[in-house]
């Protein structure tokens, strides 16, 4: 096979870099073929496809329904500085948008599982999690610690539906610390009583070292699973509303501004405030029409640095103000 002339010296270097590209993208060569096909070195048509794409003159459209879903994630990362974010395609009109964000927030989840480093892991609770952590595979993660914010006493004196952390231990094989206290503890003085305890003590400073922290986002309306389930009482919801609240993470309500609400209800929540250690992730999982308040708020007081949620919820949440 005859190789062809190289370029002519009117050729400009751009020229022959969009020559190149083309021949690479659309055309499907290999750099050995554009090569030959160019007439120049193999080292030559390598860069002259790099200077095709540095400079803008190829643009690559994925075609896929996750197109959609990367550019919210990079647009909702670039609003609100979020370390991570991840957007689960849309499961259509009527459909639980939970079925959808569990196996996403579930990848997200095993990612951090998969590292051989130790890590200590904290959790939350509500139906997403447990979604989610219904997703995990089997696997042995002895390596990790996984603690709780939340207590595991229903009000009724029963194990919480809701309570992740035994699950997720069964089904990672790793060393649990859950909080053995009531969701709500109606009296101060026996909340007082269990903070007190040294297993509680370990449990809270476990959770102070958190390197990453996984937690459900609730909202505050009269279907709020915490209201509905008799986590907490018909007064309870109303004065946390007049106190301006519009969501909840691990029991704990927040205003508009995402600032936690210390008065009434606060004084009696058997649990943690997801944080962690400075430098480390507080990632929220919720999708649905009812977590675009809470969520917004929850970005805009900083009480998330990440994000797992549904692709109408994303678009919710960058239709809303900044």
């Amino acid at each position: 096979m005859n190789r062809k002339p190289a370029f002519d010296a009117e050729d400009s270097a751009t020229d022959a870099a969009a020559r190149a590209g083309w021949l690479y993208y659309v055309g499907r060569l290999t750099q050995d073929q554009i090569a030959a096909e160019l007439g120049v070195s193999r080292q030559r048509a390598q860069r002259l496809v790099s200077k095709a794409m540095s400079e803008g003159l190829i643009h690559v459209r994925l075609e896929h329904r996750i197109a959609r879903c990367l550019a919210l994630e990079a647009a909702l990362k670039q609003r609100h500085g979020l370390r991570m974010v991840r957007v689960a395609p849309s499961p259509g009109p009527g459909a639980d948008p939970t079925h959808g964000l569990a196996p996403v927030a579930a990848e997200v989840m095993e990612r951090f599982l998969r590292q051989p480093d130790p890590l200590i892991i904290a959790l939350g609770t509500g139906r997403a999690l447990r979604a989610t952590v219904e997703e995990l595979p089997k696997m042995t993660c002895e390596q990790h610690k996984l603690v709780s914010l939340v207590g595991n006493i229903a009000p009724d004196g029963t194990a919480s539906n809701y309570d992740v952390i035994m699950r997720m231990a069964d089904t990672v094989r790793a060393p649990h610390y859950p909080m053995p206290l009531p969701v709500i503890i109606d009296d101060e003085e026996i909340r007082r009583m269990f903070y007190s305890l040294p297993q509680l003590k370990i449990v809270a400073r476990l959770a102070d070292q958190a390197d990453v922290t996984f937690v459900g986002v609730g909202h505050m309306s009269e279907s709020a699973p915490i209201y509905v389930d008799g986590f907490i009482s018909d007064r309870d919801l109303r004065e946390q509303r007049a106190l301006g609240a519009v969501g909840e993470i691990v029991t704990s309500c927040f205003d508009a501004e995402g600032r936690y609400i210390e008065e009434g209800l606060a004084r009696r929540v058997g649990g943690l405030r997801a944080g962690g250690k400075p430098c480390g992730e507080v990632i929220g999982i919720a999708a649905g029409p009812d977590k675009v308040v809470p969520l917004r708020a929850a970005l805009k007081g900083g009480l998330l640095n990440g994000l797992v949620t549904g692709e109408d919820t994303a678009e919710a949440l960058l239709e809303s103000p900044e």
